[in-house]
Parts: C-alpha cells; sequence; structure tokens
C-alpha cells in the first residue's frame, strides 16, 4: 500500500535501522559500562563483545535504512536483539515486560524487523 508516493514498509524498515544509532552511541558514550555488562552475563571478553555488537548493529542498521541486503539486515538486526535479550534475562530473571526488564522491547522489534523487509 502506497500513501501519497511513501511506502509504509519503507519508512517502517528504515526506522528499524535509525532505531539502531541512539543504541550505539549508548554503548561507545559508556564503553566501559557496557564492556561490564557484557562480562557480567558471561560474555568475556567484554570490550570485544563491545565492538562486535556495535559492528553488527552498524551494519544492520546500514542495511535497513539505505534497503541494502535487507533481510540480511534484518536477520542480522534479529541476531543483535536476541543477544540482548538473553543478556536482559539472564541480568533480570524473567520478567518479560520492558519496564520490569524484561526483553519485551527487544522482541517487538525483531518481529518488526522481520515484518518490515518481508
Amino acid at each position: 500500500m502506497e500513501t501519497a508516493g511513501i511506502d509504509p514498509q519503507t519508512v517502517l524498515r528504515m526506522l528499524c535501522g535509525l532505531w539502531f544509532l541512539p543504541h550505539i552511541a549508548g554503548k561507545l558514550l559508556n564503553a566501559q559500562l557496557a564492556s561490564g555488562t557484557f562480562e557480567k552475563v558471561g560474555l568475556k571478553p567484554g570490550r570485544l563483545f563491545l565492538y562486535a555488537t556495535v559492528a553488527m548493529e552498524l551494519l544492520a542498521a546500514f542495511g535497513l535504512v539505505f534497503g541494502i541486503y535487507p533481510r540480511v539486515a534484518a536477520a542480522l538486526a534479529v541476531f543483535v536483539l536476541a543477544g540482548a535479550s538473553y543478556a536482559v534475562l539472564r541480568m533480570h530473571g524473567f520478567n518479560w515486560r520492558w519496564n520490569r526488564q524484561g526483553p519485551e522491547y527487544m522482541v517487538f522489534w525483531s518481529i518488526v524487523c522481520v515484518l518490515a523487509v518481508w
């Protein structure tokens, strides 16, 4: 469905990618804390996982925003978000809702990434 020449699915795909930018900035601006978080959940060395995650998020964001291999980018986004969900569950136990430190938001974002490139 197109509205005024704008494909809503394209806009959704681009938004899914753009949403990674604050996550990337937060990790890089707080690299020491982020590295510690990776280590707390058993992903060692934390600094390596931090930069690997940032690289994957950048690739996913770039692919989703610019439509370059969007399905591959969405799969990478889902992989990163699954890792984030794992970390949240490992740190806080199973609490579904985001406001109780649950993975609800990341699961939703993953589903939307897939739907945006379907």
